[in-house]
Formats: structure tokens, C-alpha cells, sequence
């Protein structure tokens, strides 16, 4: 079936009413959009975002436009792990299910930074913060029929490499090479995910999406706005990956959604391929080590109970 619009595509997903789904940065850009769509077809949204001002003006916008809309903004700052704990103690006390969490924040190509614990932003708040995010809303998720986890990854992790040396990029920092890295660690921890939830014998689909190149900021220069004109699809074409991935029907765990046009640059979404390096086992199993030990997390005690 050949689409032709966003709207003729909202048409192919059904309506989510009962469901819970919360997004990590649902303010602006793709989680903005995600969460816009979402509410028109039903769905409660809990919108986990770092500025509560910018929320709750995100949380009006769209309203206005779907005025029957539950929306719950909740503050949550990935880059500090007391945040997470405080915030997830929150919505597990709050909440009796939680249908769908999309891992969509993301620190993207900054001056180097670091979290409150000292990681690198980009890799501390992409994949520790969510990684740390994931495994304490887990009982809630495994409790909730049909669960799924959406891990948002880029095209950028096709030149990332994890680095085990130099995690943290503090030996010579490119923001790039660090952003290609931390999208890298999210499909590693997605596949990964899903092997030991499926070895647990646990229901729950762990995917991941990617927007390929979604206009989510101004262009920064001529050249960028140049390339937007040719090239950048809107951020709601954008996240039609991550909703197809997150209430789409057929979706298998383990797999990977993004554009179906030329070089999953742009169009509407479907199931694509990552990188060889991203379905290395050895090497998720490497990374899921280091990431417990810095997050503190074990996720099999989780999984067993």
C-alpha cells in the first residue's frame, strides 16, 4: 500500500484508548510528535521531561488540538541518577500499568559535558540514563500485558564504535564519533534486552527506531538549510518509526524500524537493518557488563522474580 500522506498513514493505526505510554523528552522535536499523535488516537501519555515549562507549554499545544487528551508531565532528568530513581519510584507508585516506554531523549552532538556522575552527556543520558530508566520501570512494564520497549537509535550508529577505553570520550572528544557511539549502545542494549527477557521466558517486545534525517531543530547553517530543502523530512514524518514501533501490529521483538525510502533517509516507516556491529552478541554482552557495573544495576535480579 502506497502512501501519500501522514494522515492517510494515522488511518493504518488503531485507536490506543486504555493504554499508558510514556516518552522520555516528549516536549520537543520526535518526542514532541510521538506524543501529538499518540493522544489522537486515545492513548494516556506520561511525558517525562527535564524543563517543566516547556512540557507543560508542549502539553497545551497539544490539547488545543486534541482537547480530549490525558497527558501527565512528570519531571525527569536522565543525566542524573537520582532524578531517575525518584522519578521512576513516581510513576511506579502512581501507575497500575505501563503499555509502552519510548526511550526517545537524547543529548546530540554538544560541547562535552558531563552527567552529574561524571559520564560523558551523550552516552550518559542516550544509553546509561535509559539503560538505569529501563530496569526500574521493568517490574511495571512485565506486569502490563503486551509491553514494549521503543529504544530511538540513528542512522549515526552505523560509524559509532564502542570505545571501552575511553567511554566517557574524555581522551579526545568528537561529538559526532560520541553521538555515533551512544546510538550504537542503543540498539546493543535493545537486541540485548530482548535476548535475556525471551531466555527469562518474560513477555515483552524490545525494539528499536530511528527517524533518518528529521528536521527536530532549525538548520545551524546555509549548508543545513540547504540540505533540508532536498533532503530532511519533517519531525512528524520522523516519528512515524518509533509509533509504528511502539503500537504498530506484526512488530517483532529485536528488530529495527526506520524510513523505507532511499538510504532510510526519509519516507514512511518500516522494518530496516543496523549495522553488523550493532548484532554483534559478544560485544552487547561486553557493554551490558560495563553498563550494570556504572549504572549499578542488575537487570537479572529483575527478571527473575
Amino acid at each position: 500500500m502506497s502512501m501519500k500522506s501522514i494522515e492517510e498513514w494515522a488511518s493504518t493505526i488503531a485507536d490506543q484508548s486504555g493504554k499508558i505510554i510514556l516518552i522520555t523528552g516528549a516536549n520537543t522535536g520526535l518526542g514532541f510528535e510521538d506524543a501529538r499523535f499518540l493522544a489522537g488516537k486515545g492513548t494516556h501519555i506520561i511525558m517525562a521531561c527535564r524543563d517543566l515549562d516547556k512540557a507543560n507549554s508542549a502539553k497545551k499545544t497539544i490539547l488545543d488540538e486534541h482537547p480530549g487528551g490525558v497527558l501527565d508531565v512528570l519531571q525527569l532528568n536522565l543525566a542524573d541518577f537520582a532524578s531517575i530513581d525518584e522519578f521512576s519510584a513516581r510513576v511506579l507508585d502512581t501507575y497500575s500499568q505501563l503499555d509502552v516506554l519510548i526511550n526517545n531523549a537524547a543529548a546530540i552532538m554538544t560541547p562535552y559535558q558531563k552527567t552529574t556522575q561524571s559520564f560523558e552527556l551523550g552516552f550518559g543520558v542516550n544509553h546509561l540514563g535509559h539503560f538505569r530508566l529501563t530496569a526500574l520501570l521493568l517490574p511495571l512494564l512485565l506486569k502490563t500485558s503486551n509491553a514494549r520497549v521503543v529504544n530511538v537509535s540513528s542512522s549515526a550508529h552505523k560509524f559509532g564504535k564502542i570505545d571501552f577505553e575511553n567511554l566517557n570520550s574524555e581522551k579526545k572528544y568528537k561529538p559526532m564519533k560520541a553521538y555515533g557511539q551512544s546510538k550504537l549502545a542503543n540498539l546493543l542494549f535493545t537486541y540485548e534486552l530482548q535476548r535475556r527477557v525471551s531466555t527469562a521466558g518474560k513477555q515483552l517486545l524490545v525494539v528499536a527506531s530511528h527517524p533518518g534525517w528529521a528536521k527536530t531543530h532549525p538548520p545551524r547553517s546555509r549548508l543545513q538549510g540547504w540540505m533540508s530543502k532536498l533532503m530532511i523530512q519533517s519531525a512528524a514524518m520522523g516519528a512515524l518509526s518509533t509509533i509504528l514501533a511502539a503500537v504498530g501490529n506484526n512488530i517483532e521483538g529485536g528488530k529495527y524500524y526506520g524510513p523505507g525510502g532511499f538510504m532510510e533517509v526519509r519516507g514512511f516507516p518500516k522494518e530496516v537493518q543496523s549495522s553488523k556491529m550493532a548484532r554483534d552478541i559478544d560485544l552487547a554482552t561486553k557493554l551490558w557488563t560495563a553498563s550494570e557495573k556504572l549504572t549499578g544495576i542488575s537487570y537479572d535480579s529483575i527478571l527473575s522474580t
